[in-house]
């Protein structure tokens, strides 16, 4: 074939979302432990402080680095991947979804939808959708998804570690209108959730939850909530399962509380999550989750910095174990896992804001067991 014809396989696979990147020149500075059979590559580089994902329209990888402002796009090219800017200029910008052919995004402060070029590499309009979202704070990220009643769910982290918030709309999460109106708090009393996932085929919402810190290693539990209407979780008078915290010993407050699904490894700091939904992985993994455990910052010895799978049977969270572990050496972390997501081809993503990489975890039959084999024993509540 000419080189004009593979030229335009190359632009036809680029635009179905099928063409792979070719292998890294940016070789992983340590060995991270996988099951069998999966393997683990360097997707892109050159990143700090890269957080959230999506896959555009097209199927292209899009991720969030706050600290820059900006929404970057990955697109495949003949000579290899490419890093464009698709949007600047932005507040913190953090949570990513997709809508009717247009991207929103959630600041600190606001959401602001992004309408893309006609080839899609930038966004050629931004339209403020909503400002009634309160802005910064000790937790300043925010996260959105579309439900699928069509609702747009923000969620608000706390401003303190522990403490009675004087804006109801912290440490909750919202739901507005896709046009931003209509605004009202959905559920209460989750003092930080960054990761938030509808559950495919069902009407389940889910929510990872970072507990509170100073009060030793192995408490308060970090948590996996399923997320209901109206549902108060608790913070800042109890966690887990309805235990009342120290700072307030008022145990009639946990009384009516919904009691977190799943508790997770104190100060693992779970972050992403995203359910299996591809066929590349063994049919076993459909239906289950992965957790991007972001890692601790004042526990020791250390914990998380790490990708777990939380088991689900009936719909339910019934168990996690590790899948992806390594970015932790000793007392010191070389990466911090913030996102996942399932690529078009079953792959899976993983964010590292430490690191400034995305990888590419894959499963092949005839891929070599990856260093460390199938990871930690399972934990159930």
């Amino acid at each position: 074939m000419s080189l004009a014809g593979w030229g335009n396989v190359a632009a036809i696979a680029g635009f179905l979302g099928l063409w792979h990147a070719r292998a890294t020149v940016d070789p992983l500075p340590y060995p991270i432990h996988l099951p069998d059979g999966f393997s683990i590559s360097t997707y892109a580089t050159g990143l700090p402080g890269i957080r959230f994902l999506t896959l555009s329209p097209r199927g292209e990888l899009m991720a969030s680095i706050p600290d820059d402002g900006r929404i970057v796009l990955f697109r495949d090219r003949l000579h290899g991947l490419e890093t464009l800017t698709f949007a600047s200029g932005l507040d913190r910008p953090h949570g990513l979804a997709w809508r009717q052919g247009d991207l929103y995004v959630a600041e600190t402060g606001a959401v602001v939808r992004l309408t893309p070029s006609a080839d899609g590499m930038k966004a050629e309009r931004r339209t403020v959708v909503t400002r009634s979202i309160p802005a910064g704070g000790m937790h300043w990220t925010r996260t959105l998804v579309f439900g699928p009643d069509g609702h747009m769910f923000v969620s608000v982290g706390s401003d303190c570690n522990v403490c009675r918030e004087s804006d109801p709309r912290r440490a909750a999460i919202l739901r507005f209108n896709p046009d931003g109106t209509g605004a009202t708090i959905y559920a209460r009393g989750i003092r930080n959730a960054v990761g938030l996932a509808w559950e495919p085929g069902t009407r389940n919402f889910w929510a990872t939850e970072n507990g509170r810190d100073w009060l030793g290693n192995e408490r308060p539990p970090d948590a996996l909530d399923r997320i209901v209407q109206g549902g108060n979780y608790g913070w800042p008078y109890c966690y887990g399962q309805r235990t009342p915290d120290p700072k307030y010993l008022d145990p009639g407050r946990c009384r009516g509380v919904v009691p977190s699904a799943l508790d997770l490894q104190a100060h693992s700091a779970p972050l992403g999550i995203c359910f299996y939904s591809g066929n590349q992985f063994p049919a076993g993994y459909r239906g289950d989750a992965f957790v991007a455990f972001h890692g601790s910052w004042n526990r020791q010895p250390p914990t998380g910095y790490k990708v777990v799978r939380v088991r689900f049977r009936n719909n339910r969270p019934v168990a996690y174990q590790d899948f992806a572990t390594g970015w932790l050496r000793g007392a010191r972390a070389w990466g911090r896992p913030v996102d996942v997501l399932v690529a078009r081809d079953g792959s899976l993503f993983v964010s590292d804001d430490r690191g400034g990489r995305v990888y590419r975890i894959r499963y092949t039959t005839n891929a070599p067991a990856s260093s460390g084999g199938g990871g930690a024993a399972m934990r159930s509540r």
